[in-house]
């Protein structure tokens, strides 16, 4: 089949495609959330289901950079989509069969990681030759808020749905929105870098290509700076974030709607940001953005979501956590497709997802184990600390999980105030050249 579209209008034709199928991905991930929380009443359970997602994303990130740099990029954005599908097929499979047990929520989502880690460096790396470099920001941003818009109305339908068609018939829908985007894929054209390019790439070591990205960023102070501190803030954050749905349903009886409506409000939130941010075009100092972004978020954010104990201060929490994370996306990225030349954004891409996103892998599994055996019994037991803590986080189910919300986000924001003063972060725009545009390009 001929592709038809391309530039700016071919891109928005592969977000509409991502956000319908983000839909069916989110809807099928709360309905299942509810399930594993039903079944097993632990949170290590749920923080388990997403590390097993998220470590073979990160594991097999380098292997896929080398690839995208030889291979058809519109191909690997298929098969990535393509591989998520089937896991939700595996599922329903199962579910339909009434055999479907915890441990096959972490073999499918092993398995659909493990083709997703070729999806952001395939869709990162073809933003930078689909779209002149001024609509960077605002590309980046629009894919952010495709997932706010999943958030905003996955859990809400998921919710109204499921007492009329329950899990099952969730599982459908979203195996028809991801054939949906894989065939708004195939009327697009994506560009794929210079043919001598690929031709160097395919002659190369493959081996040698995984390792090149970390080499390339390694050899910028600017870029490993930026890149370690994004890992600072995933790690840190991401134990408090991991325990976001297990926190609500342990402070409200399992109250289902409750724990619906915080997420849509957080997507919510995400979805007003993403909007500004694709109208506006985003900000000229990038980095300055990107700092206080994640100031706010780490301080106002997660401090507001665990001192809350109901839906009011909850939703409180997630607008600030949310409203301005596309801004600190959409500007990260941005930098980075300005500066990397893009027959060298796979495998550089690549890297920076492994190195920027591991922290959260990291924290997804202790997660679970410190909100179980660490902070909920520290708060559940008597102790002078605990009577103390209760005066901020409350007492109960939950709070010690809402403690690790005020813990963890005080953490994040002292590091992203050391990341503010170390000048080869903040001064990353000026001191590094766009690609092009001083010299020739580095690598091969």
């Amino acid at each position: 089949m001929r592709s038809r579209f391309s530039g700016m209008f071919g891109f928005s034709v592969v977000w509409f495609g991502q956000v319908v199928s983000l839909l069916g991905s989110g809807m099928t991930q709360f309905a299942l959330t509810i399930w594993a929380w039903q079944i097993t009443g632990e949170a290590t359970a749920l923080a388990l289901v997403a590390f097993f997602g998220y470590f073979p994303r990160i594991l097999f990130t380098p292997l896929a950079g080398a690839l995208i740099d030889r291979w058809n990029r519109k191909l690997v954005m298929i098969l990535s989509d393509l591989a998520a599908g089937l896991g939700t097929v595996a599922v329903f499979v199962l579910y339909q069969l009434d055999h479907l047990q915890i441990w096959h929520l972490y073999a499918v989502a092993a398995f659909a990681g493990a083709f997703g880690s070729f999806q952001f460096p395939a869709y990162s790396a073809s933003i930078s030759l689909m779209l002149p470099k001024k609509h960077f920001t605002r590309a980046n941003s629009m894919l952010g808020l495709a997932h706010s818009i999943s958030g905003v109305f996955a859990p809400m339908a998921a919710g109204a749905l499921l007492a009329f068609i329950g899990i099952g018939g969730i599982m459908i829908v979203d195996i028809v929105t991801f054939s949906f985007a894989i065939i708004t894929l195939l009327f697009v054209a994506i560009p794929q870098p210079a043919e001598h390019h690929i031709a160097d790439a395919k002659k190369r070591n493959l081996l040698a290509d995984c390792a090149f990205g970390f080499k390339y960023i390694a050899a910028s102070r600017s870029l490993m700076g930026l890149l370690l501190l994004f890992f600072s803030v995933n790690l840190l954050l991401s134990f408090s974030g991991s325990v976001l749905a297990p926190m609500i349903l342990a402070r409200t009886g399992e109250n289902e709607i409750i724990l619906g409506t915080v997420m849509t409000l957080f997507a919510a939130s995400g979805v007003v940001g993403g909007a500004a941010i694709s109208l506006w075009g985003g900000p000229k100092r990038k980095m300055r953005a990107l700092f206080f972004s994640i100031l706010v978020a780490s301080i106002f954010g997660n401090a507001v979501l665990g001192i809350g104990r109901n839906v009011v201060v909850w939703g409180v929490g997630a607008f600030l956590t949310t409203i301005l994370v596309p801004m600190a996306n959409g500007s990260s990225s941005a930098i980075w497709q300005t500066k990397i030349p893009p027959h060298l954004q796979g495998r550089v891409f690549s890297a920076r997802f492994l190195i920027g996103q591991i922290g959260g892998a990291i924290a997804l599994p202790l997660a679970g184990l410190l909100a179980d055996h660490v902070f909920e019994p520290l708060m559940s037991g008597g102790s002078s600390l605990a009577r103390s803590l209760s005066i901020l986080v409350g007492s109960g189910p939950g709070a010690g999980m809402g403690l690790m919300f005020v813990v963890f986000g005080l953490l994040g924001a002292v590091t992203v105030l050391v990341g503010f003063s170390y000048a080869p972060i903040r001064e990353i725009e000026r001191l590094l050249p766009d690609y092009g545009a001083d010299g020739p390009e580095q690598g091969s």
